[in-house]
């Protein structure tokens, strides 16, 4: 007898539908454990914002510590979706999310710069349970990074001062291998 996509796991509009709100409650709470008991303990979480996979309640909190210590008016707004692949526990959506930076960004240790920022991006999120157990959350971390100053503007010439010393790097690491 063939399986239902329920019974394989898949969600539908109505799952997905229901549990978007409380995501965006849970973030704009600002309380880790609102966010953490929306996700699995062996939550997967890949974010442009940090430098490393995160795997586990802990490493996520650490990372949400550090967001709303360095973004403490951080909002998301979805743009468009919810995507849902067919007969996968999946959903994707585009969302458009804004903040001043009046904390630390660390890592890497970033100054407060009092700067705003507006920057869009996608999750993709995977069930099981009825909560997320992989989450992949990805933006433009060059242009938040522009945004912020701690990167030169695009074009610019301290942006191509950059690209020239690196070249140069590359060269004479080159020639010290021969």
């Amino acid at each position: 007898m063939a399986e239902t996509a329920q019974e394989q796991g898949a969600i539908d509009q109505a799952f997905v539908e229901d549990f978007l709100p409380r995501w965006d409650a849970a973030w704009k709470s600002r309380q880790p454990e609102r966010v953490l008991e929306l996700m699995t303990e062996d939550i997967v979480y890949d974010d442009s914002a940090w430098p490393t996979t995160m795997r586990g309640h802990g490493d996520v909190r650490v990372f949400l510590e550090s967001t709303w210590r360095a973004l403490s008016d951080l909002e998301f707004e979805m743009t468009d979706g919810p995507f849902l692949h067919p007969g996968e526990p999946k959903a994707a959506f585009y969302w458009r999310g804004t903040g001043t930076n009046t904390g630390p960004i660390d890592p890497p240790g970033f100054a407060p710069t009092g700067k705003r920022i507006e920057f869009e991006g996608v999750d993709v999120q995977e069930y099981r349970d009825g909560r997320i157990c992989r989450l992949r959350i990805v933006f433009d971390m060059m242009d938040v990074a522009r945004q912020l100053g701690t990167l030169p503007p695009a074009g610019s010439r301290v942006e191509k001062a950059a690209a020239t010393a690196q070249r140069l790097a590359v060269e004479a690491r080159s020639r010290l291998r021969r």
